[in-house]
């Protein structure tokens, strides 16, 4: 599987090692280390995570990371990285 990130998803988790990195870039670097591991891995199992209960859409699932939600769809070959978001926030669809 391709691991396909999109513009929005992507700027998800910058603005979120940003906002970490404010009081340690350890802490920043290691929050994006985990969930940079944890996407890695859906290449070889992308129905891991658990359908979102938001959307009810088998191809549409996420992975929990830390108090964080990783969103993403599967298709074909492909696993494209939707949204990361904290759990306690709305989802909000992000294509």
């Amino acid at each position: 599987m391709k691991i396909i990130w999109t513009q929005n998803a992507d700027a998800d988790l910058d603005n979120l090692v940003d906002y970490i990195s404010e009081d340690s870039d350890v802490y920043g670097q290691a929050f994006a280390l985990e969930i940079l591991n944890a996407v890695q891995r859906l290449k070889d199992f992308p129905k891991s995570g658990r359908v979102v209960p938001e959307y009810q859409q088998e191809n549409t699932r996420e992975i929990i990371v830390g108090h964080y939600r990783v969103i993403y769809e599967t298709a074909g070959s492909a696993v494209r990285i939707l949204t990361v978001i904290h759990g306690a926030r709305i989802l909000r669809y992000h294509q």
